[in-house]
């Protein structure tokens, strides 16, 4: 007997409660999109981090700049990144951002 898949993010947060979106975040966006050849994973998560901070999304950013660190970006990166993003997206969006990238990467961050 095979053992059950793990519930996805999505299935975890919205579950019966919005099947039609936690299918299409599974099966299409992470299923399908993320999958494609044409980016690497690493690219796709630099580009979906800066797209949150711009607009302005940042109870995403949680999930994605963990994300981000497990398809090969760097806390430095990502942290340059979002300082670099200050001068195109504004300040307080890059300050909200890096807010939660503390919480996420810790006070005492570590390279990965």
């Amino acid at each position: 007997m095979a053992a059950e898949k793990e519930p996805s993010g999505a299935q975890k947060m919205f579950g019966d409660f919005a099947p039609a979106l936690v299918a299409y975040t599974d099966d299409v966006l992470f299923g399908q999109v993320w999958e494609r050849p044409e980016l690497s994973k690493r690219d796709r998560s630099l580009i979906t981090v800066a797209a949150l901070l711009t607009a302005g999304n940042t109870e995403q950013l949680t999930f994605h700049l963990a994300f981000a660190k497990q398809n090969g970006l760097t806390e430095t990166e990502l942290k340059d990144a979002i300082t670099h993003l200050a001068f195109y997206a504004g300040w307080p969006r890059a300050m909200s951002a890096m807010a939660v990238a503390k919480q996420v990467f810790g006070t005492t961050s570590e390279e990965n």
